[in-house]
């Protein structure tokens, strides 16, 4: 169930607010229940709505959600208990990577061997709710947050509806307070809502038609030097503004539901180092590889070997994480190379030059990681094919431009002067700066957002969303 669409916005969304905060209101209104009693049936509300959201789309693998959950509030348990408490740990870890593996990369390694393996289908967020449920069992054999002992609580943590199948990564440290005691109040809820529709607006307005015009353009091939460059630019700013924008509604839902979702992306087009990307690009991923894979393996403290042996590991898995495809392989590697050599070898060069010049640099270095990112992988033949034919075309091999390539350029530039705009901080201050003073516009933009949204939605057809892939 899509976040941008009719079926969650006027359907299950108003359904689930009602529950969530009708039924308990009344409930202790009647029954004149207690602060904890009221929240414990929120939590029991949000939890099985949550469940009802998971299982419209993937009705048979709810169970294996509800497994991993079992399994690891168990774990937990038994960890503070044992006298041996990486056995739990290590059963939680074996248990969480083995259905991961069996899902989402069995069939990629196992298919050169000639073997098959029985799943067919990846199961809707997956990626996401595994890491959770390790990062709880790591923070507890580490002693960063103690077991919570009612699986309720675990169970509402794990399966959150907004974000539970695109992210953000919500370690269990960031809703413990939350869960055990939260705030709502109007301005809270309208915070939320804005941050919502400002995600919607980005996914629906900005992400789609980028996406349309990439499918377009790669649809015959090959590609000119003019459409190589366009689809490139378009991909990146579909990416960009799909799982950003998936992101901000996330964050504006849990802001609704009491909940302090941590923030995703902070602009990363607008970084100056491959580093300052990845500090702004799916923020909870990184915390989560540095936090459970980089640290563990002794990060930078054992040496420059060690340390660039971590660094590899980390990238491979952050890849592999995006996708079992050699072109995900090679898209960790690639970042890996750059972070090195600006680690290493261009350092100081690169702190020489101007802000604009190391901006241009980053955005050119990004935009041929998205190439990698973009392509079919699913051989090392096909890997390699379909970058050398793109590169190829990006120096223009393949010609300056074909019949209708200038027509989709001109008539994307001022698509394009907005979208640059859109991925810098200019439109957020010019949003406090205009609304300073002006509480009518606090209601009056949004309101326009949504209502664009909205109709933008009633006609069309092309609503995909990446991010369900991984």
């Amino acid at each position: 169930m899509l976040f941008s669409s009719f079926l969650f916005l006027f359907w299950f969304l108003p359904t689930a607010l009602l529950l969530y905060f009708a039924v308990p209101a009344l409930a202790t209104r009647i029954f004149r229940l207690k602060r904890h009693t009221a929240l414990g049936l929120q939590n029991a509300i949000l939890f099985a709505v949550s469940l009802f959201f998971y299982a419209w789309g993937e009705p048979v693998y709810l169970l294996l959600m509800l497994l991993t959950a079992a399994l690891n509030f168990l774990c937990s348990l038994w960890t503070v208990r044992s006298r041996y408490p990486r056995l739990p740990l290590t059963l939680a870890v074996v248990f969480d990577l083995g259905i991961l593996f069996y899902f989402k990369y069995a069939a990629f390694f196992l298919r050169p061997l000639g073997l098959t393996v029985g799943a067919t289908r990846l199961p809707l967020g997956i990626s996401f709710y595994t890491f959770q449920a390790l990062s709880y069992v790591a923070d507890v054999y580490w002693g960063r947050v103690e077991p919570t002992r009612r699986f309720l609580t675990f169970g509402t943590y794990l399966a959150l509806f907004p974000q539970l199948i695109a992210g953000p990564i919500v370690r269990y440290s960031d809703v413990e307070e939350a869960l055990a005691s939260r705030e709502h109040s109007i301005p809270s809820a309208a915070r939320g809502t804005r941050h919502f529709i400002a995600g919607l607006a980005k996914k629906v307005l900005l992400a789609n038609p980028w996406g349309a015009l990439f499918a377009t353009l790669t649809e015959h091939v090959p590609l000119s030097f003019t459409a190589a460059w366009l689809a490139l630019l378009a991909f990146a700013f579909q990416i960009y503004f799909d799982f950003s924008g998936y992101s901000d509604m996330a964050v504006g839902l849990g802001e609704i539901l009491g909940f302090h979702f941590p923030q995703n992306f902070n602009y990363p087009y607008i970084s100056v180092s491959v580093t300052d990307f990845w500090r702004r690009w799916h923020i909870t991923l990184s915390s989560f590889f540095k936090e459970y894979v980089y640290i563990p393996l002794g990060g930078s403290r054992k040496g420059t070997l060690r340390t660039v042996l971590n660094l590899l590991a980390v990238w491979l898995l952050t890849g592999l994480w995006h996708g079992a495809a050699w072109n995900f392989i090679l898209w960790g590697l690639y970042y890996f190379v750059l972070l090195m050599i600006e680690k290493f070898i261009l350092r100081d060069a690169l702190e020489k030059l101007p802000l604009w010049g190391r901006r241009a640099l980053t955005s050119v270095a990004v935009l041929l990681g998205w190439l990698l990112f973009a392509l079919d992988g699913s051989t090392p033949a096909l890997a390699f094919s379909s970058i050398g034919s793109f590169l190829f075309a990006l120096v223009g091999g393949k010609g300056l431009a074909a019949q209708n390539d200038l027509y989709h350029l001109v008539r994307h530039l001022p698509f394009l002067a907005i979208s640059v705009l859109a991925a810098t901080p200019l439109p957020r201050k010019f949003w406090k700066s205009a609304c300073q003073g002006r509480a009518a516009l606090t209601v009056l933009f949004p309101l326009l957002g949504l209502l664009l949204s909205v109709c933008y939605l009633a006609d069309a057809s092309f609503n995909p969303f990446l991010y369900f892939r991984f």
